[in-house]
C-alpha cells in the first residue's frame, strides 16, 4: 500500500472518530462559548436602503446619489464595529463621486489607493495602484465603491479571519461565521450596508458567504468575467477554477451587475429568454456519503424540498431526484485539479511574501506560543502542500474521475436543465468551528473543478434565525438558466433576503 493511500485512510479514520464522538461534544462547547454573547444587527429601517440597486439607479439618475450614499455610509458605520466586515472606507471620495457623477475622479489618486493585502501581515501596508477591470467597469456604469471588506488569509479558507483585520461576524448572529473568502463582502451586503458586492470564487468563496449571510451570489462560467487585479492571482490552470462574480441582496440585481462585470457577452448570452416550465431540475440532496464531509442538516434538506415543490407545482418544471456517485469524491477531484494546475507560486511562497517560502512546521510551533503571523488554517494548508509529491498517483486517479464526471455533466446539463444541490452541509457554523469540518467546502469546490456556473440563493431562515440556502448549477456557459431558476424562486418569494433582526 502506497504512502498516499495510508495518509488518506488515516485521515478517514480520524474524521470518523471526530464525527461520531467529538462533534456532539464540540457543538455544545461552541454553543456555550458563542451563543451567550451573540448579537444580531438591528433591522434596516430606512426605506431607501431596502430598495434594489436597479430601483436606486433611478433615484441616482434623478440627482439623489449623494443622499443615497450618505444613507449607506450611515448604515455601514452603525454595523461596522459589531460585525468587523468592513476594513477600509472611501467615504469622502464616494460622496464626491456621488455629487459629481458626470465627472469620474482619477482612479490613480494616491490618497485613495485601497489596501490589497488579503489578510497577509507582510502586505498590510501594500496599496493597489489602480482599479482591476471589474471595478473599472462597475465605476464606468455608475457604481461607487465606498468600502473594502474582509477576507480569509490569502483567500484560502471559509472563515474570514486574519491577523491584519481580525475576525468578521455574521449579521444574523455574531457568534457565527460570515464564510470565506468573500465573507466580509457577504456580511456587509447581508447587513444592509451595501446592495451589491464583488466576490471571487476558487472553491466556493462567493457561494458559501452568500449562503451563510442570506444573500444571492453567482459564480460565472469559466472565463466569462475577468479575474485580473486580484491578490493572490491564480496562475497556470488555477485560472480554470477561479471566477469573479456578483453578490447581491436582491436577485433582480444579479444580471445587470454580471453584464457590467463581464463586458462583452459573446461567451454567455444573458439576454436569451429561458422558459422555466420546460426545464428539468435534477434534485440532489447530498454528496452520496463521503466520509470526509458532514451530513447535510435536515433543515437544509427541508428548505431544498420546499424549493423543489414550488418549482414543480408553480413553475411546471420536471423534477428528477437522484444521486451522482462521483460527487462524494469532490474534495479529491478539486484537490487534484488544484495541485496539478502549475500555478505561479506555491502557497508556502505566497505566505512568505518577500521573505521567501515559510516553513509550515516552524510556523505551527510559533502558532502554539502565539508568535506566528499566520492563521492556523493557512499554516495547515502549507503543511498539506508539503505532502503533494506523495499524492501523485492518487491525483492521477482523481483527475481521471473528474474527466468522466465532466462528460456526465455535459450529457446531463444543457440549456434545459439545472441541478439543485446544497451549498454547504451545515448552517452558518460558529467561529473556528470550520477547523473541525475542513472539507465541507467541497460541496461548492466540486463545481469549480468542473468550471460550471452556479447561482446561490437564500431560502429564508432556520429555527434559530440563521440563513438557509441552496446552489443552482447549470451547464457550461448556460449561466442564464441557473439565473432564471433563481429568479423564479425569488418571484415566488421562496428565495429571498430576510432583514436581520426582524
Amino acid at each position: 500500500m502506497g504512502a498516499a493511500k495510508l495518509i488518506q485512510l488515516l485521515l478517514h479514520y480520524v474524521l470518523m472518530v471526530v464525527g461520531w464522538v467529538w462533534v456532539p461534544v464540540t457543538e455544545s462547547l461552541f454553543s456555550s462559548w458563542y451563543d451567550g454573547s451573540a448579537e444580531t444587527v438591528s433591522p434596516v429601517e430606512d426605506e431607501v436602503l431596502l430598495d434594489s440597486a436597479t430601483s436606486l439607479a433611478r433615484k441616482i439618475r434623478s440627482r439623489e446619489a449623494a443622499d443615497v450614499m450618505e444613507r449607506f455610509i450611515s448604515r455601514v458605520e452603525k454595523c461596522k464595529d459589531l460585525l468587523n466586515v468592513v476594513v477600509y472606507t472611501l467615504y469622502d471620495k464616494a460622496l464626491a463621486e456621488a455629487h459629481e457623477l458626470d465627472r469620474q475622479l482619477d482612479a490613480d489618486n494616491k490618497d485613495d489607493r485601497m489596501p490589497n493585502c488579503s489578510g497577509l501581515v507582510s502586505r498590510k501596508d501594500y496599496r493597489s495602484e489602480c482599479d482591476c477591470p471589474v471595478v473599472s467597469r462597475l465605476r464606468a456604469a455608475g457604481a461607487i465603491p465606498f468600502c473594502l471588506t474582509n477576507t480569509s488569509e490569502l483567500c484560502m479558507w471559509y472563515e474570514s479571519a486574519n491577523w491584519v483585520y481580525g475576525r468578521s461576524k455574521n449579521p444574523y448572529n455574531t457568534g457565527r461565521i460570515v464564510g470565506g473568502s468573500s465573507g466580509g463582502e457577504a456580511g456587509n451586503v447581508g447587513s444592509g450596508g451595501a446592495l451589491i458586492g464583488i466576490g471571487s470564487d476558487i472553491g466556493g468563496s462567493i457561494r458559501m458567504p452568500a449562503f451563510f449571510c442570506g444573500i444571492f451570489g453567482h459564480r460565472p462560467s469559466r472565463g466569462f468575467v475577468p479575474n485580473e487585479g486580484q491578490f493572490p492571482m491564480a496562475g497556470g490552470r488555477e485560472q480554470d477554477l477561479l471566477s469573479t462574480g456578483p453578490m447581491c441582496r436582491y436577485m433582480e440585481d444579479i444580471v445587470p451587475t454580471l453584464k457590467v462585470m463581464a463586458g462583452k457577452d459573446e461567451q454567455v448570452d444573458l439576454n436569451k429568454k429561458v422558459d422555466v416550465s420546460k426545464l428539468t431540475v435534477y434534485n440532489i440532496e447530498d454528496d452520496g456519503g463521503s466520509l470526509l464531509l458532514s451530513k447535510v442538516d435536515p433543515q437544509l434538506k427541508e428548505a431544498q424540498a420546499r424549493a423543489v415543490h414550488y418549482l414543480q407545482t408553480s413553475a411546471g418544471v420536471t423534477v428528477k431526484t437522484m444521486k451522482v456517485e462521483k460527487f462524494k469524491y469532490a474534495f479529491e477531484m478539486w484537490s487534484a485539479r488544484m495541485t496539478t494546475a502549475e500555478g505561479k507560486n506555491s502557497f508556502q511562497a505566497l505566505l512568505g511574501g518577500e521573505n521567501g517560502k515559510i516553513n509550515p512546521l516552524v510556523e505551527l510551533l510559533k502558532w502554539f506560543v502565539h508568535c506566528s503571523n499566520h492563521t492556523l488554517p493557512a499554516i495547515t494548508l502549507g503543511l498539506v502542500e508539503s505532502l503533494n509529491p506523495l499524492l501523485e498517483g492518487s491525483n492521477k486517479r482523481s483527475l481521471k474521475g473528474l474527466e468522466k464526471l465532466e462528460e456526465e455533466m455535459k450529457e446531463m446539463l444543457d440549456e434545459n436543465s439545472v441541478i439543485l444541490y446544497p451549498t454547504h452541509p451545515k448552517i452558518a457554523p460558529y467561529h473556528n468551528q470550520p477547523i473541525l469540518y475542513p472539507f465541507n467546502w467541497a460541496y461548492t469546490g466540486l463545481f469549480n473543478a468542473l468550471g460550471l456556473p452556479v447561482t446561490a440563493v437564500p431560502l429564508g431562515l432556520d429555527k434559530k434565525g440563521l440563513p438557509l440556502g441552496i446552489q443552482i448549477v447549470a451547464g457550461m456557459n448556460y449561466d442564464r438558466v441557473s439565473i432564471a431558476v433563481a429568479q423564479e424562486l425569488a418571484k415566488g418569494n421562496v428565495a429571498r433576503w430576510v432583514n436581520p433582526g426582524t
